[in-house]
């Protein structure tokens, strides 16, 4: 089960607050299924879910990220209304997290996963990555208390100096 604890400031998500999505165990062995049911708002920011009947329904980015299959391959069960489910391996957490974001959040947001993908990207390609050096001074101390030795050592950043002690 995945659950929304905390979201972004705005009345559009704070209706998302507190929601749960459920992973529920599949036919495929070691797979959890859940039904596609996207979020939306209307005209007055009232949010509310609609399960996807068509995979037309469904974002793009869901149906490249995710296996989507029928209601009834993933259960081996018919049932009136659902239509639509996603596969998630049973023990890939990131993948049902990302899942919840995609299904209900992102279909709230004014920006859409692939305009932000792309905008990150960007700043990626800009931002240079932080250089950090670490120099092991030679020298050692012992904990007075255990008796543990460490090694002391000076780590350099840009924009930062620190040390360290590592356990030798």
């Amino acid at each position: 089960m995945v659950k929304a604890v905390k979201c972004p400031a705005g009345s559009r998500f704070a209706q998302i607050e507190g929601n749960t999505m459920l992973f529920q165990p599949s036919q495929r062995e070691g797979w959890l299924y859940d039904i596609i049911s996207l979020s939306h708002a209307d005209e007055s920011d009232r949010v509310s879910r609609k399960v996807a009947s068509t995979l037309d329904e469904v974002p793009e980015v869901i149906r490249q990220n995710c296996e989507t299959t029928s209601y009834e391959q993933a259960t081996g069960k018919k049932a009136p209304g659902k239509h639509l489910a996603t596969l998630t391996k049973a023990d890939d957490e990131k993948a049902m997290i990302i899942l919840f974001l995609l299904e209900r959040a992102w279909t709230l947001s004014t920006v859409t996963p692939e305009q932000k993908l792309r905008t990150m990207q960007q700043q990626e390609k800009v931002k240079p990555k932080e250089r950090k050096t670490e120099i092991d001074t030679g020298q050692t101390l012992t904990c007075p208390v255990c008796g543990d030795k460490f090694r002391l050592r000076h780590v350099a950043k840009e924009k930062a100096v620190m040390h360290t002690l590592k356990k030798s």
